[in-house]
């Protein structure tokens, strides 16, 4: 046992998979099909690994990016990626994400069951579980607290979707989930009326959340909403706010070719 970054007793963080007892050994003659099966197989899961750390990689690297952006401070946020049909990783409760590793990433199923890492993984881990479980095709959930996005959310104002074509194209409009405690399946039961028919919300007096098929678009989207949310307050600054006609929102749409939740 060592200790964490927060002082809480652990394992070392290098022992990132559980430890399952040694195979029984088994003699294949070469050449054999059963012998090219077990190839096969060692080769699936060593690509399988690579994968796995290559995605806890871009999820360190999305972090520090939404820190080094001002999305998120300290401990905020919190993000997660699909790797399987039944597999998530997400990032760990407790930890600065300006430096988190590789290594601190905590693999779970879609039940929330822990499955690999040496961290428990974030206390909003439900929610992101949520929306895996209603929007099948997501490939990636990404939490944090956009300062302008989140005063929209502290004041209750959606953040509009036929202002900015860019926000009719990516996501259209961001709505506010009533308040609810974090951390808590009240959250998760608050957000989940708008999860089918969105792809980001404002969480009341919280943060914002987004998602995507890729951790690329469901971050696209979060630095897009704050940029937004920007624009809209300098606007009402200037004292008026245009909005897009239908016939506009139509001709993006139809440029889109789909509606704004199906945009991936």
């Amino acid at each position: 046992m060592i200790s964490t970054r927060d002082g809480r007793p652990g394992v070392a963080c290098s022992d990132r998979r559980e430890k399952l007892p040694p195979p029984e050994p088994r003699i294949s003659k070469p050449g054999s099909t059963e012998a090219e099966g077990l190839v096969s197989e060692d080769h699936t899961a060593k690509r399988a690994n690579m994968h796995r750390d290559e995605v806890s990689r871009q999820i360190a690297t999305c972090c520090r990016r939404m820190w080094e952006a001002g999305l998120i401070a300290g401990a905020d946020g919190n993000v997660s990626v699909r790797v399987g049909p039944d597999r998530i990783l997400v990032t760990p409760r407790g930890l600065l994400k300006c430096e988190l590793e590789p290594e601190d990433i905590v693999e779970v199923d879609l039940h929330g069951v822990h499955r690999g890492g040496c961290r428990q993984a974030t206390t909003e881990l439900d929610l992101h579980l949520r929306v895996y479980r209603l929007r099948r095709e997501c490939g990636a959930v990404v939490h944090a607290h956009p300062p302008t996005a989140t005063a929209f959310a502290v004041a209750g104002e959606a953040i509009a979707g036929d202002v900015l074509p860019e926000i009719t194209l990516l996501m259209g409009e961001v709505p506010v989930v009533p308040y609810a405690t974090t951390g808590t399946p009240a959250l998760g039961d608050a957000t989940e009326p708008f999860i089918p028919g969105h792809d980001a919300v404002l969480l009341a007096n919280h943060g914002a959340l987004t998602w995507g098929a890729d951790l690329a678009k469901a971050r696209i989207r979060m630095e897009s909403l704050e940029h937004a949310a920007r624009i809209l307050l300098a606007a009402r600054t200037l004292g008026r706010v245009t909005r897009l006609t239908r016939e506009q929102i139509d001709a993006l749409e139809r440029l889109r070719g789909t509606s704004p939740h199906d945009q991936y």
